[in-house]
């Protein structure tokens, strides 16, 4: 299980997110289904970025932390422990957000929310927007009433009772059952939804039971808005992903952990039938990514760290066809709970600290490869046994990856119409012939990626 770190010494389960079972989207709706997911930047900095990088890029939306007044404090953790539901956290009030939206829309990319509607802060003070509250009573919004009758925290995942009823390293646990709770979390979403919100990824879903979040869902004023779900899988565990498909797309977690194996201990090889063939949920249903928040700081997987491996996996990963990509793009950290530099605000990329992964090369560049090759089946599957690999995507584009630590050339065959193509991946051209064939060398650790209509680079 993915922990959240508090405090140094307190971990918080990773969650997930939630769609309707009768009217769920599933899989961002439209052409563009790469998602940016800006991890703690300000909502002003996500405008700026949605007109200068991300629109431009191709990427079809992007992820912002959550919106609401939280707990006080420099860690990035604070932003998940909700005080109220006013947007007045330390990334920015309402006119910030309500700009950010309509900014990014003018940018043609759609936005996200991290939703965070399982549970309400610990402890006792003072709010980022003023609020007073102590654990359990939240003036104006809940009260001890609207929680749990566990109030000790969750200690075994092989019992559903257990993880849907008590409490996260002690955050008060709503009680999603209940009609008054149900009727302020639908109402806090829906008041994001008239700031022209597209999507939300609810926070710790699998601590709430699917029908809870299905009825919650269907009180939106539009209940087949695009919902993605962080349900982490556990072998033997009482809760499942699959439990959740009926009510819109859910985050495979195995897709990360496994990318991490194969790329750090394992052949490249073996990816051949990714996705479904290794027993993963269906692909129209499944959300990927080659880390998150969580998952870069618990090691259990690849993370910005990790050179070529990372930048690799991110390359595979948009132009593999299953799922729907998140591109997490965060900042450096040593200390776990470390907050954002600059309180969020990032005045350019790779300054400060900012990492801004969705806007390396390697991986900004394969975003239009994706929206150019989306709904075209694998094809022209190559491997040499071990750590190279290359396949197409029908007869729009073809990829090839070079994991050895030496230089390969070889001639690959493709589905390609004969012509001229810009390798996006090095800003060279290559020449493919009558036959659909085109011969490339491959320095050790780099990739190949043309498709059609990018003719020249």
């Amino acid at each position: 299980m993915t922990r959240r770190t508090l405090s140094g010494a307190l971990a918080l389960t990773a969650a997930a997110l939630v769609m309707t079972p009768t009217v769920a989207q599933a899989s961002p709706p439209g052409t563009k289904d790469v998602t940016a997911v800006l991890f703690e930047w300000k909502y002003a900095s996500v405008a700026r970025e949605c007109t200068n990088t991300l629109g431009p890029a191709g990427y079809g939306y992007v992820q912002v932390s959550p919106p609401a007044e939280h707990i006080q404090g420099s860690q990035w953790w604070t932003s998940y422990q909700p005080v109220s539901y006013k947007i007045a956290g330390r990334l920015g009030d309402r006119a910030a957000f309500q700009s950010m939206v309509n900014t990014c829309h003018a940018a043609g990319v759609k936005v996200v929310v991290d939703t965070v509607v399982n549970h309400m802060a610990a402890a006792s003070g003072t709010g980022t927007g003023g609020s007073s509250y102590t654990k359990y009573d939240y003036p104006g919004l809940y009260s001890s009433y609207d929680f749990d009758d566990c109030t000790a925290q969750v200690t075994n995942y092989a019992d559903r009772w257990n993880v849907q009823h008590c409490e996260l390293v002690g955050l008060a646990d709503l009680d999603t059952g209940e009609e008054y709770v149900r009727k302020a979390i639908a109402g806090y979403m829906n008041d994001l939804l008239t700031l022209g919100v597209d999507g939300f990824r609810i926070d710790a879903a699998k601590h709430i039971p699917a029908d809870d979040l299905a009825n919650i869902k269907s009180r939106l004023t539009n209940p087949s808005v695009y919902w993605k779900q962080e349900v982490i899988y556990g072998a033997n565990e009482a809760v499942q992903p699959t439990e959740y498909t009926g009510n819109g797309d859910v985050q495979e977690f195995r897709y990360a952990y496994d990318l991490k194996r194969v790329f750090t201990n394992e052949r490249l090889a073996y990816l051949k039938n990714y996705g479904e063939g290794w027993g993963y949920m269906s692909s129209s249903v499944a959300g990927v990514f080659v880390d998150n928040h969580d998952t870069e700081r618990n090691g259990s997987t690849l993370n910005y760290k990790d050179g070529a491996n990372y930048t690799l996996a991110s390359v595979f990963m948009l132009a593999y066809p299953y799922g729907a990509p998140d591109i997490n793009s965060g900042y450096e950290w040593s200390d776990v709970d470390a907050g954002p530099p600059n309180g969020g605000t990032v005045n350019a990329c790779w300054q400060d600290g900012w990492k801004c992964q969705h806007a390396w090369p390697e991986i900004i560049r394969m975003v239009a490869f994706r929206n150019a090759t989306r709904g075209q089946a694998l094809t022209n599957w190559w491997d040499n046994g071990y750590q190279a690999i290359a396949f197409g995507r029908g007869n729009k584009g073809y990829v090839a990856i070079n994991h050895e630590a030496s230089s390969l050339t070889r001639t690959y065959q493709t589905s390609l119409p004969a012509g001229t193509y810009c390798d996006v991946q090095n800003n060279t051209t290559v020449t493919v012939n009558s036959s659909g064939q085109f011969t490339a060398t491959l320095g050790g650790n780099t990739a190949l990626a043309i498709y059609a209509g990018k003719s020249s680079c």
